[in-house]
């Protein structure tokens, strides 16, 4: 009786073979970036030698089908970006976080539902995309915002309804978004981010927001400031018709000022959720 593997364990070896040529010729030539975009890849393990490149400082590993990422990467210790976007995975290992070179970190478009504790340890970290997984205030770590290196932060189309006071403490944050979550309420804290020129708040359940983010440089021609697909009281909701300027002029008023006072003492229910996430890609199995 022959034991065959199901077609779906036997590897691409077409694909395979291309990802091992990659990592042989960039020992030849000592090739600081790997490009291993759409290989094929479901495991890193099956690469072999490419935990023992120390030397490299870019590796991009997007649109693959990698589901989990070996704890072994943290070997890579001049790693300053690393890509991977668009691959099914769900956990991410403690040990990433202790690269002590990396500048850029793309995990959008995978399948997370947590963040490994310590997340927030990165030392140099500038750029954190994990747009588009089923991330919410719930899971993130304890540390993860002492990552003061940071300047762009995107956490859209999660499933956050809060966002954490905390965020306050990203002092160099330059670009957040937000954009396609559930967020309910935005923190005063929002304010404190004085370099911020771009916020992405589209696509939410809003109805009013901080007046301290009136004081934000939002309105120059190099800002972005998004904010349509919420749930605005009219006169923010008029103010927007009118541009996003108007929006920060009005936010700073005192008229403003009394009616978010009331609005946050009578505490009214949220608006219902409007978009079925249950059908999201990254919520497949």
């Amino acid at each position: 009786m022959s034991h065959q593997l199901p077609v779906s364990c036997i590897p691409n070896t077409g694909k395979m073979s291309k990802a091992k040529k990659v990592i042989e010729e960039a020992k030849e030539i000592n090739n600081p970036e790997i490009d291993l975009v759409d290989k094929g890849i479901s495991s890193l393990e099956e690469i072999p030698g490419l935990f023992s490149l120390e030397n490299i400082t870019r590796l991009s590993l997007s649109h693959n089908k990698i589901s989990v990422v070996p704890a072994a990467l943290a070997n890579l210790s001049n790693l300053e970006i690393l890509n991977l976007a668009n691959n099914n995975i769900q956990e991410l290992p403690v040990s990433l976080s202790s690269l002590p070179k990396l500048r850029i970190l793309n995990v959008s478009l995978n399948k997370l539902y947590n963040l490994p504790r310590g997340f927030g340890s990165f030392p140099v970290l500038e750029i954190l995309d994990l747009t588009y997984n089923n991330l919410n205030e719930k899971v993130l770590p304890g540390n993860f915002f002492i990552m003061d290196s940071l300047r762009a932060l995107y956490l859209g189309d999660n499933d956050f309804e809060f966002l954490p006071p905390e965020i306050g403490n990203l002092k160099n944050l330059q670009i957040l978004s937000m954009r396609e979550n559930d967020l309910i309420e935005v923190p005063r804290e929002l304010g404190q981010l004085a370099r911020l020129r771009e916020l992405h708040l589209q696509g939410n359940r809003l109805v009013v927001l901080p007046p301290e983010i009136g004081t934000l440089d939002l309105a120059s021609n190099k800002s972005v400031l998004r904010l349509e697909g919420n749930f605005w009281v009219p006169p923010i909701e008029d103010q927007l018709k009118l541009g996003p300027s108007h929006v920060l002029d009005y936010l700073r008023s005192e008229t403003y000022k009394v009616l978010y006072s009331r609005h946050m003492s009578a505490k009214p229910p949220p608006p219902p959720q409007t978009v079925d996430k249950s059908k999201k890609a990254s919520r497949a199995a």
